[in-house]
């Protein structure tokens, strides 16, 4: 039991220390003014310690009765208090300290998060909450998407109509000052958390033409006006601060996106110039004679040119995850495709491209699984993942009986315990489900008609003759509170045919009659693209697939929608209750004893994403967890044991 401490520092570390006491404050800890008081002592010392891949960040802690801390660096001081912070745990409002040495390094350089602000400004307080998580979990790459079509976000001194509200189409009058950009950026630096602005260039510059009355990008006074831009942005930070500068480059598919061979290549040399790297995205239009710049690769396949450092964001995008489903393909995921980086792959960087407008800023944390990916992705990109599973697991869960099943339920109750020690008061849409058994049959052949019922939904057995063919049960029983079927982006699934009506079973069994909420969805819908894959159902349906879920036969009450029947072309209209975790959960009842859980999921018309979640869950004080007292089977022990 630890009460009272004393810091005991040689080196040059008085941020990390200041860090380390709000810290030991905020647990309940106080500070004495003399060492003989002290019943915790914390040392730090600059020293060598084991780093294989001699990434800045390594460190050396050891804790007993008092701790040691050894790092080469402040960046290495600095992890150490973040870990330390987790081995103090309290139990009856005391403190106490585990036992450990711990010899850590980063597998990867790069260990990113990027917003979209151009499309939703955030305020600088939520941007800075986000920097203190990330910093929490070792993350040091703040990528800035700062412009895009609704608004060109960084002041400009020389170019103010960059802010014009008349070329602002979404919250105008929103943007960040010269000054609001250089505090973030020392914010961040003192979170050990490198900024990156990126000026997307040039695609997704609707609001940079309305502002200077330019119809084309190829316009010859469009060039010089990014090169002076770009001279006002390095005269606010110092290379050291700032090393990288993002130039978008990417989807530049309108007429008046198009440019010449040579458009780009003096503004790569204008960045380079003043001893920064250039980022672009990759697809992403080619600069001649660039040898240098930096690779971000966002899209399925796409690999890095040959010769080029990339940072890997394919299959990050949080918009398009799903926030159990989304865990599982964060887990299994190998940044870079390798199980460390090296001078070529720099690392990893999860997306959050929430391109639909927002109405309330919060709703971006809530909407889409930030806090649940960072936890997850930032063990990747800084542990390392030794085993490569391909893209096996990128869809739903292994087989229980495999290894990798086992690492996963390991790293999920680790999951929990930082969701309910650190995130109480903040969006955290995960919760225990792993566990979860499912048999699934079909798909059977619904020719087109979505409504169509089979005979599933009036009797369980093993087989089933329909249309002339036979149905049986899948062999292997999958996992999870939210399956994909048939994953969108075509990675392994358990169905291969496109379209078709699949039946999923599984029992719950509650000690009592209770009634508890439920996370049910059928179609987690990305926050991009307006309603990919819509319309959004009419009122009495789940979706406009015509799903349905029986509790023991007794069919359940889709929500009351807000936005019922809305197109896919909806960019403009915010979100509002369309998924499981945003909304209030639906109230099922469970019987005492085992509860059959029968859901028809159909596919097929317009629709995108074939897949279902089904959790029973309770809430209090605003945290969602799975309901308490329940257990799950594939079987339905009642008749079993008849």
């Amino acid at each position: 039991m630890i009460n009272d401490y004393w810091v005991d520092s040689a080196g040059d570390f008085s941020g990390e220390i200041k860090h380390l006491q709000k810290i030991l404050k905020a647990k309940g800890l106080s500070e004495v003014k003399s060492r003989s008081k002290a019943d915790f002592i914390i040392s730090i010392r600059k020293g060598n310690v084991q780093n294989p891949r001699s990434y800045e960040g390594a460190y050396q802690l050891k804790t007993d009765k008092n701790s040691q801390i050894v790092a080469e660096n402040r960046a290495g001081v600095y992890y150490a208090t973040q870990t330390l912070r987790q081995l103090i745990s309290q139990r009856e409002r005391k403190n106490f300290l585990a036992s450990c040495t711990i010899q850590d390094w980063p597998a990867f350089k790069y260990r990113g998060y990027m917003v979209d602000l151009g499309r939703n400004y955030q305020s600088i307080e939520q941007l800075k909450e986000q920097i203190r998580v990330m910093a929490n979990y070792k993350m040091n790459r703040l990528h800035l998407h700062l412009t895009d079509d609704p608004g060109w976000r960084l002041e400009s001194k020389k170019y103010p109509e960059l802010q014009s509200e008349n070329a602002t189409s979404r919250k105008p009058g929103h943007f960040y000052t010269q000054q609001e950009f250089i505090e973030l950026v020392d914010f961040s630096a003192r979170h050990h958390i490198a900024v990156i602005p990126e000026l997307d260039i040039p695609g997704h510059t609707e609001a940079f033409r309305k502002a200077l009355d330019i119809d084309s990008m190829n316009t010859p006074r469009v060039q010089q006006i990014i090169l002076d831009v770009i001279e006002e942005l390095v005269g606010l930070v110092p290379a050291v601060k700032m090393p990288y500068i993002h130039l978008g480059t990417d989807e530049a598919r309108r007429e008046s996106e198009q440019v010449d061979p040579d458009f780009l290549k003096p503004i790569f040399q204008r960045v380079h110039s003043h001893d920064r790297q250039v980022i672009h995205w990759k697809p992403g239009i080619k600069v001649p004679e660039d040898s240098s710049s930096i690779d971000q690769l966002w899209m399925g396949n796409t690999e890095p040119r040959k010769g080029h450092p990339f940072v890997d964001s394919r299959a990050n995008y949080l918009n398009h995850l799903d926030p159990l489903a989304g865990m599982y393909r964060l887990f299994f995921q190998q940044p870079t495709r390798a199980a460390f980086g090296n001078e070529k792959r720099l690392g990893g960087e999860l997306c959050l491209w929430h391109d639909n407008r927002v109405e309330h800023e919060i709703n971006l944390l809530r909407q889409n699984p930030v806090y649940p990916g960072m936890v997850t992705y930032s063990e990747a990109v800084w542990t390392g993942k030794k085993k490569s599973y391909g893209r096996k697991y990128w869809s739903n869960l292994p087989p229980d009986s495999t290894e990798a099943y086992l690492e996963f339920r390991e790293f999920e109750s680790r999951l929990l315990i930082h969701r309910e020690r650190y995130f109480r008061d903040k969006p955290f849409p995960y919760l225990k489900n792993a566990h979860i058994p499912w048999r699934i049959i079909g798909p059977f052949d619904h020719n087109g008609d979505m409504s169509r019922s089979f005979p599933v939904e009036t009797q369980i057995k093993d087989q089933y003759f329909v249309d002339g063919e036979s149905h049986e049960w899948h062999d292997e029983v999958l996992y999870g509170g939210t399956i994909h079927l048939k994953h969108f982006f075509g990675f392994p699934s358990p169905v291969e045919q496109d379209s078709g009506t699949v039946y999923a079973l599984t029992y719950v069994y509650s000690h009592k009659k209770q009634r508890v909420g439920a996370w049910i969805g059928f179609n987690n819908w990305s926050r991009s693209g307006g309603r990919r894959g819509g319309p959004t159902p009419v009122q009495g349906e789940w979706d406009q697939t015509k799903p349905k879920v029986w509790i023991n036969d007794e069919e359940v009450v889709p929500p009351q929608w807000n936005n019922p029947g809305v197109s896919v072309k909806s960019s403009e209209i915010p979100f509002s209750n369309e998924d499981y975790y945003y909304r209030v959960p639906t109230r099922i009842v469970l019987q005492k004893g085992w509860n059959k859980v029968l859901l028809k999921v159909p596919h097929g018309g317009s629709a995108w994403k074939w897949m279902f979640t089904f959790v029973p869950v309770n809430q209090d004080k605003g945290t969602t967890r799975i309901a308490r007292d329940i257990k799950f089977s594939v079987q339905n022990e009642q008749k079993a044991a008849k």
